[in-house]
Formats: C-alpha cells, structure tokens, sequence
C-alpha cells in the first residue's frame, strides 16, 4: 500500500488528530502535541492506509534574514517500514522548503534526543556539529540562534551544542532502521546528551539551492 503524505496548517488540526498522534506510540504525549500545535505553522503526516505512521510539525521562516527550515517535533512509528516513512517526510519538507525559497540556500534545523534521528539528515551539508570539525563563530552562533528559537536557550551549551536538560519540548523521534550503519563517530557526539535529564543535540546543516530542487521535487 503507498504511502500518503499531506499537509496542512497545524492551527487546522482537531483534538482528534492530536490524540491520533499521541497515540502512535511515540514519545510525545498530548500536552507536547498541543503545545507544538501552537508553537509550528504546518503539520505533515504519513498514513499507509487509514494508520498514521508518522508525522513532523515544521516551520520556514527567516532568521537574520536567511531561510530556514525547523523541524519542531517529529515522530515516525518504528515499523519495517519506518525509513519511507521518514524519507515521505523529508521529501515533503524540502518540496515546502522549495516552494517558498526557490533560489536560496537553506539552513535546516532540529533537536535529537539519540543518534538515530539523524539519518533525517543525510542528505544535507556542512553540518553542526559534525565529526572532526571544530566550529567556528558564525557556526557556534547558529546553534545558538536555534536554541533561542526552540526555547532551550537557558540550559544550552554553545561549545558542545547540547541542551543539557529540559530540551525535549521536542525533536525528532526516530530509531534508524539501520543502527550498524551508523558512523562511531557520529554516535560518540551523544556521548554527553543525557536523554533521561531530557538532553538533546541541536543540530544544523545546509541544503544549497541545487540540491534543494532535487530534494524537493515532486516524484
């Protein structure tokens, strides 16, 4: 069966809808639900069938006047099938990212609680932080515009860019489906998130506007 995904204004959706996604089983219960209602313009969903499988709240805005893409919360059911999903998901951002910045380059931005949300950022360059790269200034001030944006800037470190508690209002919620994939490296810069304190990473990278028209164009 294909994978449906839709959009629509996040202010649209019924309480419905939020206990649908509540009850997914993923990590976020009603009250983050109705929060990121309030706090992310647009919702994305996945359905196989009439089952939800995933979803994502996002928003494209401008920061200093450089577009952005936020995912704000996301979280995709831990299926077989789970890396569509994901793949549905993104797919459908940049497509949104496409739309509405057409000839820019594009910051993309999120929290991760655990290594295996960031296979949603494969796909992106120059990435922060990342392996054997020590940041420098304007990158440093990006993690902490981000974290100003999500609302974790109290308990944010910009040397190692994590949050160090109270971080999870929300990120993307997702367990790869390939974990021996994952570089050692990549998973060592969690080494210091603590999940159960609700630590989290933020990470953000770049898809120039080339990249973006692949990205986002519609299958």
């Amino acid at each position: 069966m294909p994978l449906a995904v839709h959009t629509q204004d996040s202010s649209a959706l019924a309480d419905g809808d939020l206990d649908e996604m509540a009850s997914m089983g993923g990590s976020f219960d009603i009250g983050t639900l109705s929060k990121a209602k309030e706090d992310w313009v647009l919702c994305t969903t996945a359905r196989e069938g009439t089952k939800l499988q995933g979803f994502v709240f996002t928003t494209l805005e401008r920061i200093g006047g450089t577009p952005c893409v936020l995912l704000g919360v996301m979280s995709i059911k831990k299926t077989p099938k789970r890396e569509s999903v994901l793949k549905g998901l993104m797919a459908e951002t940049f497509h949104r990212a496409l739309m509405a910045f057409p000839d820019e380059d594009v910051v993309v931005g999120s929290r991760f609680a655990h290594v295996g949300g960031m296979d949603a950022f494969k796909s992106l360059t120059e990435m922060i932080p990342r392996p054997g790269h020590r940041a420098v200034g304007e990158e440093r001030a990006w993690g902490r515009r981000l974290a100003r944006r999500f609302g974790v800037d109290v308990n944010y470190d910009e040397q190692n860019f994590i949050v160090g508690t109270n971080g999870q209002s929300g990120f993307i919620d997702y367990e790869s489906a390939k974990p021996e994939k994952i570089k050692p490296e990549i998973a060592e810069q969690f080494s210091l998130v603590d999940e159960k304190k609700g630590g989290v990473l933020i990470v953000h990278g770049w898809t120039m506007t080339e990249s973006l028209v692949k990205l986002g164009a519609r299958a």
